[in-house]
């Protein structure tokens, strides 16, 4: 139900929201896990083909941070200024903006979907099967957007666990459904890889039209309004404004995975592997620390539209000091038997230690991590998220420039570049403190005289 974020202890609230987020990110994680895990059954074409297009996904789920970030910045601060028209009208235009966007997305991957899928494509087989999947899987992705709309003013009111169990329940359908639809269990009819996009549609579609119909339910500040709902540029601009910085901040991730898959190319295949492992066991580890910024943005964004600097400085000091709590524990844990973590993924000795020797690099700056998620979700709360861009910007200088450098020296090593990666993520940690610090003092300095 509703919190009031601006009353009670700061900790409870961020400890309890993040336990919900926690678990919606495992399994909004394993959302696009199932589909592959079945396709894996019909071959390496279908499964090189699901991956390629499956890389939509991400790309949509990051453009989705316009809708998810803005929504909940400015709905949040109005919720905490007691501004239920103001929280409405958010409300309502954060859902037409997203469906503008769903539809602006269905227009792009007709257009263009199935020619991205063939430029990454290595052969015809692995283009047929990306076009079929991503074919069936366009309207899902489309939903995610209204979605986002939806669980972001539910996260501003404080509301996390009805979204937590639909989203739980949206998986279990894609798992029931993937199956039936791919292999043909119990219908005699296979789909292949198109049954994987149409499963995962049919499960997006539930979550979107249950998220809808408990949206009146679980919180009592905000409406749905068709005339509310009608396009208003001022409305668009301010969510725009404070949301498509943060997905900008989230493509650039990719960016800067994919420079450092181009570095080690020609280190070896084993190389490539060992650091998809290694990024993918340290992404999980990153969960908690993810939830627990998560839910500092509505915290913070309540109680600054409730202009209590106080409050806000408050909630940046619990969070940090949670995320770098539980980096701290995971860093001791890497450290001792960063095995334990691995080997369920992979038995070769070259691939393995590649993901060791990355992991004990990257694990002395979890804690830096956890400081710049904190950060970014600070930025959110209060309202905008151009330092955060800016300071994620700076490690296309500190190190995707320098990386690209360093594989014509004579002392290039992956080790190096993981040195190189981690030196990078702690001048982005202290460049997001002295952002952070001028934005509390231009913003928190007023309301506290």
């Amino acid at each position: 139900m509703q919190k009031d974020l601006t009353q009670g202890s700061i900790t409870g609230h961020l400890l309890n929201m993040a336990a919900f987020i926690a678990l919606g990110l495992v399994f909004q994680t394993l959302y696009f896990l199932v589909d592959l895990y079945f396709v894996s059954r019909l071959g390496s074409a279908a499964i090189a083909g699901v991956s390629a297009a499956g890389s939509a996904f991400f790309l949509v789920m990051g453009m989705t941070q316009v809708i998810a970030v803005g929504a909940m910045s400015v709905i949040a601060q109005a919720i905490g200024a007691k501004d239920e028209a103001g929280a409405n009208l958010a409300n309502n235009q954060a859902l037409s903006l997203s469906f503008a966007l769903a539809i602006a997305t269905m227009i792009a991957l007709a257009l263009f979907g199935g020619k991205a899928v063939s430029v990454v494509g290595a052969d015809a087989a692995t283009d047929a099967a990306g076009r079929a999947y991503l074919l069936a899987f366009a309207p899902g992705l489309a939903l995610m957007f209204p979605s986002a709309a939806v669980g972001a003013s539910l996260r501003a009111a404080g509301v996390v666990g009805a979204p937590m169990v639909v989203q739980t329940v949206s998986v279990l359908i894609n798992a029931t459904l993937a199956p039936v639809l791919i292999a043909g269990w119990f219908t005699g009819a296979p789909l292949g890889v198109a049954g994987a996009g149409w499963a995962s549609t049919i499960a997006a579609t539930f979550g979107c039209i249950a998220l809808f119909l408990l949206f009146p339910h679980v919180q009592k500040t905000m409406r749905y309004a068709w005339e509310s709902m009608r396009p208003r540029m001022a409305s668009w601009g301010r969510l725009l404004a404070v949301g498509a910085p943060a997905a900008a901040e989230f493509l650039l991730m990719f960016v800067i995975v994919g420079v450092v898959y181009w570095v080690i190319r020609d280190v070896g295949s084993h190389a490539q592997a060992g650091f998809g492992i290694g990024a993918r066991i340290m992404q999980s580890i990153f969960l908690p620390v993810m939830a627990v910024a998560f839910a500092a943005g509505p915290v913070a964004g309540q109680n600054f539209g409730a202009r209590n600097a106080a409050r806000v400085r408050e909630t940046f000091k619990r969070a940090a000091l949670i995320s770098a709590s539980l980096m701290v524990v995971m860093t001791a844990f890497v450290h001792w038997r960063p095995d334990l973590l691995l080997r369920p993924f992979t038995d070769e000795p070259s691939a393995l230690a590649v993901a060791e020797d990355y992991l004990r690099v990257a694990s002395w700056n979890f804690v830096a991590s956890g400081i710049v998620f904190t950060c970014s979700s600070m930025f959110q709360g209060l309202g905008d998220t151009r330092p955060s861009l800016l300071a994620s910007a700076t490690r296309l200088i500190t190190f995707a420039a320098p990386a690209i450098w360093l594989t014509s020296q004579p002392f290039f090593s992956l080790h190096n570049v993981w040195l190189l990666g981690g030196a990078s993520e702690l001048v982005q940690m202290v460049f997001c403190l002295l952002l952070l610090r001028g934005e509390f003092r231009s913003k928190l300095g007023p309301l506290a005289a």
